[in-house]
């Protein structure tokens, strides 16, 4: 077995979730994907505020939301595929990096199943099992 395909399994893994995280990016500020299909839910977002603040409004927290939990995937992508391709032996020497990697796709699965929809259930279901296929090697 190639010693060099656990961690491209691991890069693709990064990959996969990076590329997840940048189309949500997208989405968050083009097109109508992320918005909700009833107009009027738009308006009453923009018009309402939080309990916590009455600096920003629903909508502008909405978008704040998507556009970093966006970011938040597209750096762990990176992170785990630039450290699988360019430090594995780093990557393979600490433990604490192999069991936060694990930790966060396992949580991205459990969110995507619970709370969002197919397509990025099986984005995230297909990285993880790479990521685990890549530790194993």
């Amino acid at each position: 077995m190639n010693a060099a395909l656990g961690p491209a399994l691991i890069a693709a893994a990064g990959c996969i979730v990076a590329l997840l995280g940048s189309i949500h990016l997208l989405y968050t500020y083009r097109g109508p994907k992320l918005l909700p299909r009833d107009a009027q839910t738009v308006e009453r977002m923009q018009a309402d505020t939080l309990r916590i603040t009455r600096q920003t409004t629903l909508w502008k927290a909405w978008i704040g939301f998507n556009a970093s939990h966006s970011l938040g995937a597209i750096l762990f992508g990176v992170f785990y595929a630039y450290f699988a391709l360019w430090h594995a032996d780093w990557l393979a020497q600490s433990l604490f990096l192999r069991a936060m990697g694990l930790a966060v796709l396992a949580i991205y699965v459990l969110l995507a199943r619970r709370y969002w929809f197919s397509i990025p259930l099986r984005g995230l279901a297909l990285a993880l099992l790479l990521y685990l296929a890549g530790l194993a090697l």
